[in-house]
């Protein structure tokens, strides 16, 4: 049998971890399981990743990035700034409907991480990294359009992914789509508002 390095076996534990975790949830992510899912032998993992913690981390990391690429994928170039935000936001929620279990995992593994210590790093990182490109598209956004941000930009984007959180807990346990769809046009109402523009309902682009 060929051997495999383990810069190419990251990616594929990472996403057997995904799928299996995906499917069967936290609790279900042994090392062994995650292996089997693979088709490798369980020193593998260990060999690759070091710990199972490990593994988890960078799962999370993945996640994350999948996420964030997709919101990015949606800026508009050449709209203005309450546009920009609506249009993120709605980007953002498309993830969530289209990939609830996604969502979930992440849920589950930041649940997890609470009472982890050696997956502080990555939980804190999990939150910096989405905090910190959140603020840079408001940034960018208020730089592109001229728009005078009455708030700083890093308290415009925890306010919205406060809400934002809110909403996606809201939706995995209880889905409402009518109510959804008004509270996120709320909330990025109250963003846009947060951020010195026009105090009125903003209008969500549709897909």
């Amino acid at each position: 049998m060929a051997h495999v390095s383990a810069a190419e076996r990251r990616p594929q534990l990472i996403k057997a971890a995904i799928d299996l975790m995906t499917r069967e949830g936290v609790a279900a992510g042994s090392t062994r399981a995650i292996a089997a899912e693979l088709g490798v032998a369980q020193a593998t993992v260990h060999y690759t990743f070091g710990t199972k913690e490990d593994l988890y981390g960078a799962v999370m990391k993945q996640l994350t990035h999948n996420l964030i690429a997709q919101v990015e994928r949606a800026a508009p170039a050449d709209a203005g700034f309450e546009e920009t935000v609506a249009t993120l936001a709605a980007a953002l929620w498309q993830t969530v409907r289209e990939q609830p279990t996604t969502h979930q995992l992440l849920t589950e593994l930041s649940m997890f991480a609470l009472r982890t210590p050696r997956l502080q790093e990555a939980l804190e990182g999990h939150y910096g990294e989405v905090t910190a490109v959140t603020t840079r598209l408001v940034t960018e956004a208020a730089e592109r359009t001229g728009h005078q941000l009455a708030q700083p930009a890093e308290t415009i984007a925890r306010f919205f992914l406060a809400g934002f959180d809110g909403l996606s807990a809201q939706h995995l346990s209880l889905p409402d789509e009518k109510a959804e769809l008004t509270c996120l046009q709320a909330l990025v109402s109250a963003v846009v508002a947060l951020a010195g523009g026009r105090m009125e309902l903003v209008t969500l682009p549709t897909s």
